[in-house]
C-alpha cells in the first residue's frame, strides 16, 4: 500500500488541524451521509471546537465518533478523554462509542463489546481520525515495541502502558491502517525528536504504518537553537 505523508507548518497547528479534518469530514459526509470519526484525548483535543466551527451546519450532527483511545477509568475521572470530551461542552454527535464504559465490568468485556458495536455502528471501519503524538513517537496508545502493536481486531486492552495511567484500551494498529485519513497535532519544541521519527517513516513506529497522515505543526525543523 501506497503511504502519503502532509506537513501542515503553522504557527497556529489547532486551527490548521481542524480545518483540514473538518474538510475530510465534510467531503465524507456529502459521499455518505455520515462520517466515522475518531479523537484522542490530551492537548490534540483542543482541535475539536475549531472543527466544529469550520464544518458545514448539521454535518456534526450525522458524525459517528469513537476514540483512539482511552483510560480504563469512569468519565468522571480527570484522566479519562471520554470525559475531557464532555466537559468541553460541545453539540451531540449522531452517536458516540466508547472504548471504556462505565458500566464495562473488566477489560475483555470492553474490547468484546466495543469490537461489536463498532461492527455494527461503524461497519468496522473509520473514515478519519484525530491524533496526538507522543515524545516517545505514540499516537493513540500504541506505543513503539509494545506488543499492543501486533494485536488484530477492532480494540486492545494495553495492561501495562509506559505512560501512566497504565490500564488503557486503544484501537488496533489494522484499524487506523485502514482508515484513509489521521490528522495528527505535533505541537511545542518536546515533540520535535518525535517528529523527526516520523517524518523519516522510522520504522517500529505506529504512524509509519498510516496510509495518509497529515501532521500540523508549529516546530521548525530547520532550527536547531532549542535543543
Amino acid at each position: 500500500m501506497t503511504s502519503t505523508l502532509e506537513i501542515l507548518r503553522s504557527t497556529r497547528p489547532i486551527e490548521a488541524a481542524a480545518s483540514r479534518l473538518a474538510l475530510a469530514i465534510a467531503r465524507v459526509d456529502a459521499q455518505r451521509g455520515a462520517c466515522r470519526l475518531a479523537i484522542p484525548g490530551g492537548s490534540a483535543l483542543a482541535v475539536l471546537p475549531h472543527v466544529l466551527k469550520d464544518l458545514p451546519q448539521g454535518t456534526w450532527s450525522r458524525v459517528h465518533l469513537t476514540w483512539v483511545d482511552e483510560r480504563c477509568v469512569a468519565a468522571s475521572d480527570p484522566d479519562s478523554n471520554r470525559g475531557a470530551w464532555q466537559r468541553l461542552g460541545l453539540p451531540p454527535p449522531a452517536a458516540a462509542l466508547p472504548l471504556w464504559a462505565d458500566g464495562d465490568v473488566g477489560p475483555e468485556a470492553a474490547v468484546e463489546r466495543f469490537g461489536r458495536e463498532f461492527a455494527r455502528g461503524f461497519a468496522g471501519g473509520l473514515d478519519a481520525a484525530l491524533l496526538g503524538l507522543g515524545e516517545d513517537g505514540h499516537v493513540a496508545s500504541l506505543f513503539p515495541g509494545h506488543a499492543a502493536l501486533g494485536v488484530a481486531g477492532a480494540a486492545v486492552f494495553v495492561a501495562d502502558s509506559p505512560k501512566p495511567p497504565p490500564r488503557r484500551m486503544s484501537l488496533t494498529l489494522p484499524v487506523l491502517r485502514a482508515t484513509p485519513l489521521a490528522v495528527m497535532m505535533a505541537a511545542g519544541a518536546g515533540k520535535r525528536a518525535a517528529l523527526r521519527r516520523v517524518i523519516r517513516r522510522e520504522a517500529g513506529l505506529p504512524t509509519t504504518a498510516l496510509p495518509h497522515l497529515v501532521i500540523a505543526t508549529d516546530i521548525d525543523l530547520e532550527d536547531e537553537s532549542d535543543e
